[in-house]
């Protein structure tokens, strides 16, 4: 993706160092509060489950491994200046005999860890879900490498969540009984667990293992999105190519780009594991989610204030106030372009038509030999929480439109309907006329308005500004007319 110098909007506040089963890992966030931006994510895989997997301990090695990367995130931290820092331990800490003693060598580092409880880690884990995706409904599992966690979502909160011993340093043991045992293994385990899930509902994964597996799929149907953030498919197809990989041997795998070795290896177990779920649970599609556990930890630390704040919007935001574009500039073309709309518009798309306005109206600031990959990739390769992918396209086909052009990507028909593509090239369109007309000046969009009056789409200018009509301007009202079945006129 294209890369620009941050503004101060950017600089880093918060870190969270998250003690996981297979991985230790520090991010330090910045941005916005609601759609908070990663700024630095490092891992040390230090497999402290794989002990308690095997007798119940946390090993010498992986222990040291820890500690060691814990003792640099430490120091890191202290060299930046960032004091809100919040440590947590899961499975393996709270699963491992000598998990006490581990705990007690972090502290001596100068650290203050929280143990979650398995209870806490699901629904920490379904508040992360809850910030990306705020009509979030269904059931949350987060695959980790020491356990699974399980928990229902909808408008009323997150209830009956819980933990079960199948993370994926697990699933090796557990898969060696042959595929009718692990799936008993599993039924047993809900049935302990007195869980169950309603059909038909929706699935939101979570866990890097998972992630791997949308990655695998994505890469298998050709998609237009690289980012498995968000991706969503049935959960027929999903079956279907859980069952097939699950009989892959690893080294049979071609590698996947952004996927590591050991996350390509850790395929097969995975998908073996997202078979019976389907088959257990019943959903009926399965949406994929890079926030989980360490976003959750954010969410519930958010005021209500800022948890109502639609993130989308506030991450396109903060990113376009990168190129000097204000919210009220973007409100302000926003408000003047409302009337640009087809007759069969679906309601509810302001939020994304602001965003979209403020995208086009920041790929003007950029060089122009730059300008003709922003579409793709702003819109369809950087991550927007509270985006679906038919959201991406709409974005992308506004941003294309922004630019004069008719013609779309075919990609992006996989992704959203013929009629909200053209919706968006509208939204494009309008944004590209009131900036040629006013340059976006309070004074110029004051000083005007455009209308659709019997078939005709008007822009009604005051004697103050008629000067600034051209020929372009002329030229992009037609366009925009003409795209809206209507004729223009400047009054």
């Amino acid at each position: 993706m294209t890369r620009f110098t941050r503004t101060s909007a950017y600089v880093p506040t918060r870190a969270i160092i998250d003690i996981g089963s297979n991985t230790v890992r520090l991010v330090i966030y910045g941005g916005p509060a609601r759609a908070p931006d990663v700024l630095h994510n490092e891992k040390v895989t230090a497999r402290l489950g794989k002990g308690v997997a095997e007798n119940g301990k946390l090993g010498g090695r992986a222990s040291a491994a820890a500690l060691a990367s814990l003792a640099r995130y430490r120091t890191l931290l202290d060299l930046k200046g960032i004091r809100d820092v919040d440590v947590v331990a899961t499975a393996a800490a709270r699963d491992a005999v000598n998990g006490a003693e581990f705990l007690d060598k972090i502290r001596a580092l100068g650290m203050t860890p929280r143990l979650l409880s398995g209870e806490e880690e699901a629904i920490t884990s379904a508040h992360g879900v809850i910030g990306a995706f705020p009509q979030t409904d269904g059931v949350v599992a987060d695959l980790g490498g020491g356990s699974l966690e399980l928990v229902d979502v909808d408008a009323q909160g997150c209830r009956h969540g819980t933990s079960l011993p199948l993370g994926t340093l697990r699933l090796p043991g557990l898969r060696a009984g042959g595929e009718r045992a692990f799936g008993q293994t599993i039924a047993k385990l809900l049935k302990r667990a007195d869980w169950r899930a309603a059909p038909g509902s929706t699935l939101y994964l979570v866990g890097g293992s998972l992630r791997a597996f949308a990655r695998h799929a994505m890469i298998s149907a050709n998609w237009p999105i690289d980012d498995p953030h968000g991706f969503e498919i049935g959960a027929t197809q999903a079956q279907a190519l859980a069952k097939a990989l699950a009989r892959r041997k690893p080294e049979t795998l071609a590698p996947v780009p952004g996927l590591s070795s050991s996350r390509l290896a850790a395929l097969p177990d995975t998908a073996a594991l997202l078979f019976v779920l389907i088959r257990s649970l019943q959903p009926g599609r399965l949406v994929f989610s890079s926030w989980g556990l360490r976003e959750g930890l954010l969410w519930e630390r958010m005021p209500e204030g800022v948890r109502m704040q639609d993130p989308l919007v506030a991450g396109a935001a903060a990113f376009t106030t990168e190129f000097g574009i204000a919210a009220a500039t973007a409100a302000m073309v926003s408000g003047w372009t409302v009337a640009a709309r087809l007759p069969d518009a679906a309601p509810g798309t302001e939020r994304l038509r602001l965003a979209a306005t403020m995208l086009c109206l920041a790929t003007t600031m950029v060089e122009p030999n730059l300008r003709g990959d922003l579409a793709r990739d702003w819109a369809l390769r950087k991550r927007w929480i509270g985006a679906s992918p038919a959201d991406r396209a709409m974005l992308a086909a506004a941003m294309i439109a922004n630019t004069g052009r008719a013609d779309l990507p075919a990609d992006l028909g996989r992704l959203a309907a013929p009629e909200q593509l053209r919706e968006a090239q509208a939204w494009g369109l309008a944004t590209r006329l009131c900036r040629r007309f006013s340059g976006n000046t309070a004074q110029g969009i004051s000083g005007s308005a455009l209308r659709v009056e019997d078939g005709v789409l008007v822009l009604e200018v005051q004697p103050r500004t008629a000067v600034l009509v051209n020929e372009g301007v002329e030229r992009d009202l037609k366009m925009l007319a003409t795209h809206l079945g209507l004729k223009p006129l400047v009054r």
